[in-house]
């Protein structure tokens, strides 16, 4: 693996991504949730969206006390307390949110469900700042977008798992064709995870992660002088590369969530597919950002020649077997998802196509999104359920773009610009509510209300163009950069 000329970081990597699986596990489990609570308790279409708007919005939350603390203290807060501990506190922060999953249960009480949720989310604010900015400084930071596609792959792992694991609580079967929903067995998943997300919180306080990265990461700056130029500035928001991409991760997380969030509602809606059987499809939809963020991780391993192009193909299918192995051991029957081998082929050839330019991966996959949708808005047969599921093969690796654009150059600034990007999550509650509203059949309807991600999917491939002509003015070549990580 390529690292740091001066360290080996790869097993504080290793335990790094651990915490990318949690994000995942609660991630995906919302889509489940949602269709359920709106079930039982009569929602409106928007109302079920106000899961994923406590839990994203809680994220911008965390970031916005973040920032109001470092100034009080005039300081980083991870460069005083250490990431280790950071993160470690992130995720007692996210136990304490998972207790009010038993009383939720209990009482069928939506308000202390998305409360649970909202400080689950406060304390994955405080993990995300540090683990992402980390994974970046593990290592060469021409290839930092590549560890975050691997951290990436690790997170959806737990988005495959958790759609069908909180199903298999709430439906109390493994039978797909169960359809009596339990709302008081949700806590079980939930407490578990509270439980995992402490004994990693001592691994973490105890792991080989570096406490301090910012004069390791001044340092790597230094050495690559040839791949920036930049003019110091006083903050993060002095650089457009990062305003710019702050709205871009506003739009991808939001298209991303809002995607999958109303695909149980569309499914029953348009495709007469029960809420009880949609969670294998929704783990799907996630599983599509596993086996793209595998695909993009190849990158970070020493690999050349032949096995390498071996590897572009097998990777792939090799996470497509992860889940419908997961699948099946869930009862579920596999043989309707084989068709979507042919989708992967498509991301194989983007991929490649790409050549670990960040911005043009950016702008491929963001138009291969676009087209996706119109096939899932104008078809009625299952292909356009698996065209808005391939939506996530397209999403897969757009966050590890984005981020590496939107820090590029920022040197010191580095934590601060993070600490801004993570605050932006926010949109995967902002736009999914407004999908979900659009949704209305009085408005656009549920079908109709996916142009609210192409129009998200347009601004991202607005973004890949406008950051590279901002990046290239600073002096900063990403195409130079990833030609030379090809040879």
């Amino acid at each position: 693996m390529e690292q740091n000329k001066s360290k080996n970081y790869g097993s504080a990597l290793y335990t790094l991504i651990t915490v990318f699986f949690f994000w995942g596990f609660v991630a995906a489990s919302n889509d489940i949730l949602i269709p359920v609570f709106k079930e039982k308790l009569q929602l409106e279409q928007w109302q079920s969206q106000m899961i994923s708007f406590a839990f994203y919005v809680a994220y911008t939350v965390g970031s916005i006390i973040y920032a109001i603390i470092s100034s009080g203290i005039k300081g980083d807060i991870l460069n005083r307390i250490g990431y280790k501990n950071g993160i470690a506190l992130g995720l007692v922060i996210s136990a304490l949110g998972t207790l009010l999953f038993y009383p939720a249960a209990e009482s069928a009480s939506f308000l202390i469900m998305i409360t649970g949720l909202f400080i689950v989310g406060l304390g994955f604010s405080l993990q995300q700042i540090a683990a992402n900015a980390l994974a970046i400084a593990l290592g060469d930071p021409k290839t930092g977008a590549q560890r975050l596609s691997l951290a990436g792959g690790v997170n959806n792992v737990g988005g495959t798992i958790g759609p069908v694991l909180v199903s298999l609580a709430i439906f109390g079967s493994v039978n797909a064709s169960s359809s009596e929903a339990s709302i008081s067995a949700v806590k079980f998943p939930y407490l578990i995870l509270g439980a995992a997300f402490i004994l990693v919180a001592v691994i973490f306080k105890f792991s080989s992660i570096p406490d301090r990265i910012e004069a390791e990461a001044e340092a790597e700056a230094a050495d690559v002088s040839q791949f920036t130029h930049n003019v110091k500035k006083k903050s993060a928001l002095s650089y457009q590369q990062l305003v710019l991409g702050m709205i871009a991760i506003f739009v991808y997380v939001g298209v991303e969530v809002s995607t999958a969030s109303n695909l149980p509602e569309y499914m029953l809606k348009k495709l007469g597919v029960a809420t009880a059987s949609s969670a294998p499809y929704v783990s799907l939809y996630w599983a599509s950002l596993m086996i793209g963020r595998w695909t993009a991780s190849i990158a970070v391993f020493n690999l050349t020649g032949a096995f390498k192009k071996m590897m572009n193909v097998v990777v792939p299918y090799a996470a497509f077997g992860l889940f419908l192995l997961i699948s099946k051991l869930a009862n579920h029957d596999v043989t309707p998802f084989y068709v979507y081998g042919f989708a992967i082929i498509v991301l194989i050839i983007a991929d490649l196509l790409s050549k670990g330019n960040p911005a043009r991966q950016l702008f491929i996959f963001s138009a291969l999104a676009i087209v996706a949708l119109f096939i899932g808005m104008t078809t009625t047969s299952m292909l356009s359920a698996y065209a808005l599921i391939s939506v996530g093969l397209f999403c897969s690796t757009l966050w590890p773009c984005i981020y590496a654009l939107a820090i590029a150059g920022l040197g010191k600034h580095a934590n601060q610009g993070s600490g801004y990007l993570i605050m932006m999550i926010m949109g995967g509650g902002f736009i999914s509510l407004l999908q979900g509203f659009l949704a209305d059949d009085a408005l656009l309807g549920i079908q109709w209300s996916y142009l609210v991600g192409v129009a998200c999917f347009a601004y991202l491939a607005f973004y890949a163009i406008k950051a590279k002509s901002i990046l290239k003015a600073q002096g900063i070549d990403f195409e130079e950069a990833s030609v030379k990580a090809a040879h």
